[in-house]
């Protein structure tokens, strides 16, 4: 079958490649299966799936192998390491709470933590909820942390790393004036969620997300059995990395496994314009809460399209050409790239992931995304 669909892709698919999963719009399935397997040769990763939701029909297309050497090729139930695409999830759990009231985006993060996590200010700026979700915090990257091993490179990033680094001077620019990508502003923010809506972070994911989305195959850690149904991530020279656990502490940064139909339930949520039980909550979830003119400085945000604002967890690119206004999000961890990006006002969403780091196929997947959700776009 791999032999047969490379043919076809090198002839310029001539023909439509077989689809794993089906769609109602044939000309959706099609076009997914084009673009994917255009990017699946280019990227040069053992496995890459690709799926789309346009006007509420869905398409999805597998190509290569779970693993090399594994036969099996990835399809729509196939797991898949998200890494920080899962910052999006967090937000989303943010947008119910503040659309309930429990709490106000510029509550100041350290009124919802525990006592012993003591949050400098700097300027004369707290660092507030909002801060947080915009990647305007002032935080580094990362939390300073040592432990971690070749199997378990998280395992350093305890609660204890995070308080004992908050200590002293680490925010590199007052809050709210600049925006630099940081892991460790959502570590801080999914420890603050818990104390906003009363139960950890995973309780308030699974109820107000997973569950009512019948996401029923997306977590933060794979069951027994699971593996034989995971994507392994491979580094950058080919060779396989471990599927390493993922602790309390980094879940609301990175720390979800998904699959593609999950991954097509959530953007199918995000663009359901006619639920107007959540109408509130998905406005403040996609709302540029912070926009990049007058913002110094600005770094480690532009890998999907110039980043122009901020919403909760995503990236807003705003409209160039046939391009709409996107939201977008990538994510990558443990050998898998993924990204994410949703056009709400047209309708469009698309998914992408493959399992090796690579800098070439990289920015060839983040294209393939943006350019198909341009093409599927209505004008």
């Amino acid at each position: 079958m791999q032999g047969r669909k490379k043919v076809a892709i090198a002839l310029m698919l001539a023909t439509t490649l077989a689809a794993p999963a089906a769609a109602e719009d044939k000309l959706l399935t099609e076009t997914v299966n084009f673009a994917g397997g255009i990017a699946f040769l280019g990227a040069g990763a053992p496995g890459l799936v690709i799926a789309a939701v346009r006007d509420g029909e869905t398409a999805i297309a597998g190509f290569g192998e779970t693993a090399t050497g594994s036969g099996k090729e990835p399809d729509g139930d196939t797991l898949l390491r998200i890494g920080s695409i899962s910052k999006t999830f967090c937000g989303d759990v943010l947008s119910s709470l503040v659309a309930e009231g429990a709490v106000g985006m510029t509550d100041p993060v350290q009124a919802h933590l525990p006592p012993e996590f003591e949050v400098p200010e700097k300027g004369g700026r707290a660092v507030r909820i909002v801060d947080l979700v915009t990647q305007s915090s002032g935080l580094p990257r990362e939390v300073p942390q040592t432990g971690g091993t070749d199997s378990d490179p998280f395992g350093g990033n305890t609660m204890e790393a995070q308080i004992t680094g908050l200590k002293g001077d680490p925010l590199l620019f007052p809050p709210g004036t600049g925006a630099l990508y940081s892991n460790w502003g959502h570590d801080l923010l999914g420890i603050a969620l818990k104390g906003i809506g009363g139960k950890p972070y995973a309780d308030l994911l699974a109820e107000r997300v997973l569950a009512p989305r019948g996401m029923t195959r997306t977590r933060f850690n794979l069951a027994a059995g699971d593996e034989a149904n995971a994507m392994q991530g491979h580094f950058f020279d080919g060779s396989p990395m471990p599927l390493a656990p993922t602790p309390v502490t980094i879940e609301c940064a990175g720390g979800l496994y998904s699959t593609a139909s999950d991954m097509l339930r959530f953007i199918a949520w995000h663009l359901d314009r006619d639920d107007t039980a959540n109408a509130e909550r998905r406005r403040f979830n996609h709302a540029g809460w912070l926009y990049r003119d007058g913002l110094s400085p600005v770094s480690g945000l532009d890998d999907g399209g110039e980043m122009g604002a901020m919403a909760m967890g995503w990236v807003t690119v705003l409209p160039d050409g046939p391009a709409p206004l996107m939201l977008v999000k990538s994510g990558g961890l443990q050998g898998e790239f993924s990204f994410l990006a949703i056009a709400p006002t047209r309708d469009v969403g698309v998914f992408v992931s493959m399992n090796q780091f690579s800098l070439a196929g990289w920015p060839l997947m983040v294209k393939t995304a943006i350019d198909l959700v341009a093409d599927l776009a209505p004008r």
